[in-house]
Formats: C-alpha cells, structure tokens, sequence
C-alpha cells in the first residue's frame, strides 16, 4: 500500500506540475465567468444558456486534460525509461498502472473542483435583458487569479519551489475563499445571506460530469499503454463523439428498448453513454437531480472505469519497456 501511494502520490504532483494543467485550469474558471457577464438575449432562458455553456466548457476542458494527463503520466514515462526503473523495484505492473491511474483521477477532481466553483458564482451572475454584469463577482474572482499567479511567483522567487504546482495549489484555494466571500456580498454590494442566487443544482450536475471525466481518464490510460498523446487523443475524441449518440447508433443496429441484436449489445456495452452523465436538462426551472440517480451514475461508472483498467493491465502486462 505504501508503494501504491507512493506513486499515486508523485503521479498526482508531476501532473499539477505540467504548465498545460495550470493553463487549462485557470483558462476554463476565467472563461466561464466571462460566459456570465456578457448578454444573451436569450428570451428568458439566459441563465440556462449560461448553465449549459459552462457545463460544456467543463467537460470539454476535462477531456483535453484527461488525454494529456495520461499521456505525460504514463506514455512518456515508458518512453523515457522512467516506467522501467520504478518496476524494477518491488512494484507489480498492476499497482503501476492503478497507481497511476489515482493520481490522475485526482487531478482531474482538483480540476473540475475549480471549475465547480466558477460554475456556482455562473449559476448566480447569469442575468436576462432586465438584468446587468455582476461586476462584484466578476472583480473578486479575478483578483483572486491574479493573487494565485502572484503567489505561485512569490514562493518561485524567494523560496525556491515550483512555480507551476504552487499557483495551482494557490488557484484552489483562493478560488475557493473568493467563492465564500462573494457569496456574502449581494449585487449590489450589500451583505446577504450565503448562497443566495446560486443554483445548488450545478453541484450534482458537476459530479455527473466528473464521473464523465473518470472514465475518459480510464480510457485515456488504457490507450497510452501503447499508444503515444496524438493517437490517443483521437481515440477519446472519437469514443467521446460515437458515446453522445450510443442511442442512436444502438437503435439504427437493431436495438429496441426489448433488447436487440448481440452485436448491437456489445456495441452499446463498449461505448460509454454520456447521456447519462449530462443531465443540464434537469436544471430547468423546478427540476432537479435526484441523489438516487447519482449514485447509479457512480455504480456505471465504477463498472465502466473498472473494465477499461482491466483491458490497460492486460495490454501493460506484456508491454516490452526497454
């Protein structure tokens, strides 16, 4: 166990480390404020355009993270060496690859955290053609991201640590204390009770999508045992692009909600269904997500994510590493 966390450990640092993660973090939080200070003209359904644009932006900003993430954790390691001289220390090839895999989930988790938060403070700043920018909001977020960049440089310059895991360290957490301090301070710029005017739907809507994450993650391991970051971005993109639309494709192979051909069972077995992870829908004026329903999503996933790990330790197994 302490070889496990060991690694998972160290995945997890080398991945924060990566200039691309802390770009891709801070670039998707900035770019969903910005989604909700600007006008819509939506006929009354600009806060649900904002919900689902910064839902999208989240999925998608955790698909190219995912694809690049595995790719540094575990393709160039086998490319570099590094992968041959871990193993050839008391470590099995199976916690390898699950090790590898934890750290990676839990940087996605820190990823979708902050744009958890830029999609609450969303949730709240969306307005309709009556309405005006929440320029509180937006000014209070953004200084925080500037501080994190500050601080990051800070600890860079005169400690001596890396800059790039410390800024994204400091983006979590003054992200997370500009989240607190504007949620007591109105539009206007009075004190009001925590909370008011956020849509708390966004939470589970969130959790769905990072379970999305999970097994693209999954998939994106499983690919870079043997592939390298290009080939393994364009199968995730395409499994992504083939799962929006597994209904369709199960019902055109014969598929009924009876049961259907073998073929078109396995097909719709192999490909992970987003549809049921993507639930913006529900954020429809009285709707909401059940917690049933996520944790049924959570049960899909772990059986999904646990299968695509099989197939990575099956194809790392007999992987020649030298």
């Amino acid at each position: 166990m302490r070889q496990f966390i060991t690694i998972a450990s160290n995945a997890f640092m080398e991945l924060i480390r990566q200039p691309v993660f802390l770009l891709l973090m801070t670039a998707s939080a900035a770019f969903s404020i910005f989604l909700a200070s600007i006008p819509y003209f939506g006929f009354g359904e600009d806060s649900k355009l904002v919900k689902d644009s910064v839902l999208a932006v989240m999925l998608l900003t955790g698909l190219l993270s995912s694809v690049l993430s595995a790719s540094n954790s575990l393709a160039r390691e086998i490319r570099a060496g590094t992968a041959l001289a871990v193993l050839a220390k008391p470590v099995g090839r199976a916690q390898f690859v699950l090790a590898k895999y934890a750290g990676l989930a839990a940087a996605l988790t820190v990823l979708t955290y902050v744009n958890l938060i830029a999609a609450l403070l969303a949730s709240r700043m969306g307005y309709d053609a009556y309405g005006g920018t929440d320029w509180i909001a937006l000014g209070v977020f953004a200084g925080a991201l500037v501080l994190s960049y500050g601080l990051g440089a800070f600890s860079n310059f005169f400690l001596r640590r890396p800059f790039v895991s410390d800024a994204v360290l400091a983006v979590v957490a003054m992200s997370t204390l500009a989240f607190v301090v504007i949620n007591f301070i109105g539009k206007e710029g009075g004190l009001q009770p925590f909370g008011k005017d956020i849509d708390w739907r966004m939470f589970p809507a969130s959790l769905l999508i990072l379970f999305a994450l999970w097994i693209l993650a999954s998939l994106a391991l499983l690919c870079s045992t043997r592939l390298e970051m290009i080939s393994t971005l364009v199968i995730c993109s395409g499994v992504f692009l083939l799962g929006l639309i597994s209904d369709f494709i199960y019902t055109k192979s014969g598929g009924t909600l009876e049961g259907g051909p073998a073929f078109a069972n396995a097909l719709y077995a192999l490909l992970p269904n987003w549809q049921l992870l993507w639930l913006a829908d529900s954020l429809e004026e009285g709707k909401s997500i059940p917690v049933k329903y996520v944790f049924t999503a959570l049960a899909y996933v772990v059986a999904y994510v646990g299968a695509a790990l099989a197939a990575a330790l099956w194809l790392f197994e007999d992987r020649e590493l030298s």
